[in-house]
């Protein structure tokens, strides 16, 4: 037992150990990944456990260089073209940002499906992901590869700078920021309210003039911006998207590697998105504190409220499998694996309970 025990601990010592000093010169593959986000983002906490765990768990035959900003490029068209190329080995993308090559990504944008955290991080380990996988690889050609989808910002929530909301009649007339693609603009319009494109950058500015009345984005965002300061007051957690990540590979690159390198990449993607699932929850709660105690009105809706919201939006269901290519495949999928994942916590909450 004391020898299977100091094995043990041998090895995580040396998974701990920084790799230069005792994989030097091993390098057979280099992995370029970049995100256009900051250090104190659920992106950057994903790729810090990526890169120490795949460059550990290949003995140094891979290293992992990241990029953080705009340092290899600036918007998701670009990235994803430099992925397609194989000039950037790894990128992650919001739906909006893949929405132009991947139209069908813009599922995962669709409001209410997901209940909690539970369900959509069960949907999103699963095949779900997989069917999302293979649309990818068809309609890039085989050369974009989706490796997992992780979370970005916890969930998505109406907050506005005029009144408390509590019903979708709330919103009726509110000008609430969305980015430019279709789906988000559908759900405002749903709702009763107006869309109104804005880029991010533009947004804080866009509140204090009155240029745009709300957003929707999850907490962690709206306090790292310090939109209260440009009035967002009000905040309804009704919850309506989850806000997931996606995360891009070149198919070429992936697929050069041997298959026991190949192995060590996904169980790093795995890793990563462990790690996005969690960092969003950690940091949401002194974000919600904050929120408060500066004075902003936070409110959750009831079950019944809830269900009010879901009730409006389901008009962009019907929009979405009109409108996009392979909207009605991936949206199958998806609601077949939220049936799947509530039937299992079901169960588990039966045995657990009792």
């Amino acid at each position: 037992m004391l020898k299977t025990f100091t094995r043990v601990a041998a090895t995580a010592a040396l998974l701990a150990t920084p790799l230069a000093t005792w994989a030097a010169g091993h390098t057979e593959y280099t992995i370029r990944a970049t995100a256009n986000s900051n250090e104190n983002d659920e992106d950057y906490d994903g790729l810090v456990v990526f890169k120490n765990y795949v460059e550990a768990a290949s003995n140094g035959r891979i290293a992992v260089e990241l990029f953080i900003g705009t340092q290899l490029c600036a918007t998701g068209a670009e990235c994803l073209e430099g992925v397609a190329e194989g000039s950037i080995d790894v990128y992650i993308s919001t739906s909006g940002g893949a929405a132009g090559i991947f139209p069908y990504v813009q599922v995962l944008d669709l409001p209410y499906l997901m209940a909690n955290d539970r369900v959509a991080e069960a949907v999103l380990t699963g095949d779900f992901t997989r069917t999302m996988r293979d649309m990818a690889l068809e309609t890039s050609d085989n050369t974009i590869r989706l490796m997992t989808i992780g979370n970005t910002g916890g969930w998505r929530n109406f907050a506005n700078t005029q009144r408390r909301v509590t019903q979708p009649s709330d919103l009726d007339g509110l000008k609430i920021r969305t980015v430019v693609a279709d789906l988000p603009q559908e759900l405002v319009r749903a709702m009763g309210a107006s869309p109104t494109p804005i880029p991010w950058p533009e947004l804080f500015t866009s509140l204090q003039t009155g240029v745009v009345e709300g957003s929707k984005n999850g907490i962690t965002d709206i306090m790292g911006m310090r939109f209260p300061d440009a009035g967002l007051q009000y905040l309804t957690l009704d919850g309506h998207a989850y806000m997931g990540a996606l995360w891009w590979m070149s198919n070429a690159s992936f697929m050069a590697m041997p298959t026991d390198l190949r192995r060590v990449v996904v169980d790093g993607f795995s890793q990563l998105q462990q790690a996005t699932f969690a960092s969003p929850k950690r940091k949401s709660i002194e974000a919600y504190e904050a929120f408060v105690a500066g004075g902003g009105d936070l409110y959750v809706p009831s079950p019944d409220e809830k269900a009010a919201f879901a009730a409006a939006s389901l008009p962009v269901q019907d929009w979405f499998r009109a409108n996009v290519d392979g909207g009605d495949q991936i949206l199958d999928a998806l609601v077949t694996a939220v049936a799947k994942a509530e039937a299992d916590l079901d169960a588990a909450y039966e045995s657990d309970l009792n």
